[in-house]
């Protein structure tokens, strides 16, 4: 089984609903509902989901959400291991330092987002969900 990490904002597209980017990660997700992969968030995506869609929603629908979600997921936390190596690394977005460095420690193959860019100096794949999909269904 494929273990993936999973970004913040393919987080976001499946609980904001995303007009754009709604339905390739809701087939992610299903992938993980039907036990065909394993997606990893960090508890960093926890707090920053939280934060924004406090800003969308009303407080006890945000946790519902994210109660439910959290059933879909494995969450891997960070330590001082990891904040070292972001702090050290050259990462335009810190954030995704600390993302990239949790993907690697739990032996993700990839790592899914919609911020390519910030992921150049990854040594695993950086996907969209689109590619992944489109990757797994061949």
């Amino acid at each position: 089984m494929k273990t993936l990490f999973v970004d913040t904002n393919i987080v976001l597209d499946l609980l904001s609903q995303r007009i754009d980017f709604f339905e390739a990660s809701q087939d992610l997700f299903t992938y993980a509902i039907d036990n065909k992969i394993k997606l990893i968030v960090s508890t960093l995506t926890f707090a920053n989901t939280h934060y924004i869609l406090k800003e969308q929603l009303k407080l006890n629908k945000v946790r519902s959400s994210l109660r439910k979600f959290k059933t879909l997921v494995e969450v891997a936390s960070f330590d001082d291991k990891i904040l070292d190596l972001a702090l050290e690394e050259e990462f335009k977005d810190f954030e995704d330092g600390i993302q990239y460095y949790i993907a690697l420690e739990n032996s993700c193959e990839a790592i899914i987002t919609r911020n390519k860019k910030d992921f150049k100096k990854s040594i695993i794949p950086i996907l969209n969900a689109t590619e992944f999909i489109n990757l797994y269904q061949k």
